[in-house]
């Protein structure tokens, strides 16, 4: 389905990303960025991401899109910052796609990406499917499934993978921070005006896990 830019123009992802950059002039350290909006009358899923942070949209329980990685090379992912040598809000990566009811978004950090396969996501999926639970409760369960494999050294992680491909020896998991934001797109039977009302709307939690937790 071709949808034009219009098409998500609810919230434009893009202008958050370079507003949120620019209230962070000056300071110190850089950052990966992903950010997600849906329009919710055209059904529209409209996301800008910089660096190897991404997000996966499952529909069935299958993963139907998984975000590129931005890298200069391996494990040397694209970074927001304001010093030079580090990028700016116009490197992020654009993407505009169809979104329905029912499907289901999962956000995360490299620390989930180089931990899980989408395989595994659908596992999870699969095993929750009509059990009642909510978003949050489907977000931990996937931070702390890779939690567990960013500790396992005789597992094949997608990160020992990509270390393969670029000649660098690891084994297992890799660990690092996680953060896992779980949303899924539902029906809306509100009768607002608003375009932030119409259409389509977002369920929607965050979990995060710290190398604190396990170090």
């Amino acid at each position: 389905m071709d949808m034009t830019r219009e098409a998500a123009a609810a919230v434009d992802p893009r202008k958050v990303l370079n507003q949120a950059y620019a209230n962070n002039a000056g300071v110190q350290g850089s950052s990966t960025a992903c950010i997600l909006s849906l329009n919710k009358e055209r059904g529209a899923l409209h996301a800008v991401n910089v660096g190897d942070s991404g997000f996966m949209v499952f529909r069935d329980s299958r993963c139907l899109y998984k975000s590129p990685p931005q890298q200069r090379m391996f494990n040397c992912p694209y970074q927001l910052g304001n010093y030079v040598g580090y990028d700016r809000p116009k490197a992020a990566l654009e993407l505009v796609m169809e979104a329905v009811p029912g499907d289901i978004i999962v956000l995360g950090t490299d620390g989930l990406l180089d931990n899980m396969f989408p395989s595994e996501i659908e596992d999870v999926l699969v095993a929750y499917r009509g059990s009642g639970r909510d978003c949050e409760e489907l977000a931990s369960a996937i931070a702390n499934l890779a939690l567990f494999n960013s500790l396992d050294k005789y597992s094949v992680s997608p990160f020992q993978i990509e270390a393969e491909k670029a000649g660098v020896e690891h084994a297992g998991g890799k660990i690092d921070d996680i953060t896992v934001v779980v949303a899924q797109v539902v029906a809306s039977s509100t009768s607002f005006t608003t375009p932030a009302s119409l259409g389509f709307g977002f369920e929607r939690t965050n979990t995060k896990r710290k190398r604190e937790d396990y170090i």
